[in-house]
């Protein structure tokens, strides 16, 4: 497959990654040496890879949830110079866990998002005085239930943090 873009490329693998049932992150890059141009890049399965260790062996926390499971689901891909298009070098559609069922999968952090619309009620609401919780309940209420939000009151905060 090409893409025009490395952003195209993680939209589509992200679409993917909703379709199949797992989030997605994005891993590492290459850049040129000559010119500082990304030409390589790699998408994999949010679980991927496993919880550090300390030092002396023993892990880094206890009390945190374990959500990696070191799975290898990824694709990989390339800019061509002569085309300037990306395409893809690697992928591999074995996971390791189970997935999430189509109900839950707009929750996964990669899906994640305030829409436009959202974000232009969250900032009227916060210039409003009203507080995180009560913008939060009040856009909740607009569609319905918070499950049908598509975002969660931590993407909220983030929003107002980025915002500010």
């Amino acid at each position: 497959m090409e893409f025009d873009s490395e952003e195209f490329a993680y939209q589509f693998y992200n679409e993917y990654g909703r379709y199949a049932g797992f989030s997605i992150r994005k891993h590492y890059r290459t850049k040129s040496r000559k010119d500082g141009i990304v030409n390589n890049r790699r998408f994999i399965c949010s679980k991927e890879g496993e919880r550090t260790k300390l030092r002396n062996g023993k892990a880094t926390s206890n009390r945190v949830k374990l959500t990696r499971s070191n799975c290898r689901a990824c694709m990989g891909v390339r800019l061509s110079r002569e085309t300037n298009k990306w395409f893809v070098t690697a992928f591999s559609e074995v996971h390791n866990h189970e997935l999430h069922i189509p109900e839950v999968t707009h929750m996964m952090s990669s899906q994640r998002r305030l829409t436009p619309v959202q974000k232009i009620n969250a900032s009227i609401t916060a210039d409003s005085g009203f507080s995180l919780k009560a913008s939060l309940d009040l856009m909740s209420a607009q569609v319905g239930g918070k499950e049908n939000l598509g975002f969660t009151n931590e993407d909220l905060k983030w929003y107002f943090r980025t915002r500010r």
